[in-house]
């Protein structure tokens, strides 16, 4: 009762067989007298089956004890499914002795019993375990105990079996949510796979079906914008207006009239009505950016908009129904600004219904690689220029603190194009470029550098042979670059010209 309560504490620490089995047959070795157990279980690498588990045996007699179905007294209980008793091993000649020689055991007479190990009605193993023939306790004992341990040991290997079906159930469902989430990243134009990154785009899917203001909060540069369009595209409004306002590029006298239209002669030069952002945001999405910025008349106006639906237009007398869903933006504390009176703090909570922070590039490190080769392909296709990066320069570029977050590192990827003479450029080349932010560079956990610099991109070669690159390296190429040809011939150092016309010569070759 002692080894069974044990046994029992064993697994109740945890119920993977490889955590518990060595432990087990300690105490069977120790308390009962039943030496040098072993578990047999099916081998892995090869046909047959090995001893997987076991307890007073050494390296070599476990790598000895390997047996097929049938073989020896271990096989035939692996094959019938049957106990087997050998009473002396020096009268059986069914008996191997191949895992422990006889001379390491004791002179009296040994005796080896072995039990099959089930899971669901077939025999998976067994175990099995010397004993000095004559002892005071009575063999049937030793049995019992026996049988209860295979049967535990039976019912470890279903749990085990069981957890990891579940488990390889859970991969193939985490691996198909990350397709639809790339997909989806994808079709927002949001790059990137830091947590960071896709804790905010879970909370922009969870609240887009709502009606409700949302405020995008963050640094400058974050990319409120595309958060903003994926919120509308996630919703049921994608098929109507995005409207987007910079609040900050709007001259004070002209707000009015932008945001909520004018009538014909309502001020010099209204030659004739006009819709204002409001009205052409009807049934879509308005995205007020930099809210922080409007002037605080406007601010009442803006309210009365989100309680009432409806606008007036400047000059105008009657109300006209609006029904838009407003998506706000600043990198300022508008909180402050409500303690001190710069913004309306009624306005504020009217906004503040769905907050949603914006990670900076400083947060969210591990995406600048995907981010300067996405900057890289655009800027090349755009100015017509064939520049690339080496993976020591990717990774000098990562160790930047970027205060100016996404929209200076796009920046600062254009004006390296624009620069640079078409070719490939490493890390002294970039570092006179840097200026201030090569000043305030980090260093980045060995792992992250060692990724970089282990990435598969090639250096380009302008002028290479119609058949540099085999079929294999540019399936491979392209499988990598995620089916973006662009990329994929920045890997291999080709321009997307080259990598073009390969391709399709593969596609024709039968």
């Amino acid at each position: 009762m002692f080894l069974l309560q044990e046994v029992m504490n064993l697994i109740g620490k945890g119920i993977r067989l490889d955590q518990v089995a060595r432990e087990m047959l300690h105490l069977l070795s120790e308390i009962v007298g039943l030496n040098r157990g072993r578990i047999v279980l099916q081998d892995p690498d090869g046909e047959g089956y090995r001893i997987a588990h076991s307890y007073g045996l050494t390296r070599e007699e476990v790598d000895r004890g390997r047996y097929a179905p049938g073989e020896g007294i271990t096989g035939r209980v692996i094959q019938d499914g049957h106990l087997i008793i050998v009473q002396d091993i020096d009268k059986d000649p069914t008996f191997l002795g191949r895992a422990v020689e006889r001379t390491t055991l004791p002179q009296d007479a040994v005796s080896f019993l072995a039990l099959p190990i089930r899971v669901d009605q077939r025999t998976v193993g067994a175990i099995a375990c010397h004993r000095i023939r004559h002892r005071e306790r009575a063999l049937s004992d030793d049995l019992t105990i026996l049988r209860i341990i295979a049967t535990l040991i039976g019912q470890l290997l279903t749990l085990n079996e069981r957890v990891e079906q579940k488990t390889r159930a859970l991969e193939e469902h985490n691996d198909m949510l990350a397709r639809e989430l790339r997909i989806k990243r994808a079709r927002y134009g949001i790059i990137g796979t830091s947590p960071a990154l896709l804790r905010a785009l879970a909370q922009v899917e969870k609240v887009a079906n709502a009606t409700a203001s949302v405020l995008l909060l963050g640094d400058s540069g974050t990319g409120k914008e595309l958060f903003a369009r994926a919120l509308h595209l996630a919703s049921p409004r994608r098929g109507k207006p995005f409207i987007k306002v910079n609040c900050a590029a709007i001259p004070e006298t002209l707000f009015e009239s932008e945001l909520f239209g004018h009538e014909r002669g309502a001020f010099t030069g209204a030659v004739e009505a006009r819709a204002g952002w409001f009205e052409q945001a009807s049934d879509g999405t308005i995205f007020l950016d930099e809210i922080g910025e409007m002037p605080a008349l406007l601010q009442t106006k803006l309210l009365r908009t989100l309680q009432e639906g409806t606008v007036v237009r400047l000059g105008g007398k009657r109300e006209i129904r609006v029904d838009m869903r407003l998506v706000a933006a600043t990198n300022r504390d508008l909180a402050g600004d409500v303690a001190q009176g710069r913004f309306r703090e009624d306005l504020f909570y009217r906004l503040n219904v769905i907050p949603i922070t914006l990670p900076p590039l400083a947060g969210r490190r591990g995406d600048i690689p995907d981010l300067v080769l996405h900057f890289l392909t655009r800027a090349n296709q755009e100015n017509q220029r064939n520049v690339n990066l080496t993976q020591a320069a990717i990774a000098h570029l990562a160790r930047q603190q970027w205060p100016g977050n996404i929209r200076q590192l796009a920046n600062f990827i254009e004006r390296t194009v624009l620069l640079s003479s078409e070719g490939v450029l490493d890390v002294d080349d970039l570092r006179p470029m840097l200026g201030d932010a090569a000043r305030t560079s980090i260093a980045l956990p060995g792992s992250m550098e060692r990724d970089f610099l282990a990435a598969p991109m090639a250096t380009i070669r302008p002028y290479l042979s119609a058949d540099s690159h085999g079929h294999e390296q540019l399936r491979l190429a392209l499988a990598q670059a995620g089916g973006n040809k662009t990329r994929a011939a920045q890997r291999l150092g080709l321009t997307e010209r080259q990598f073009s016309y390969r391709w399709r010569k593969l596609q024709s070759t039968p």
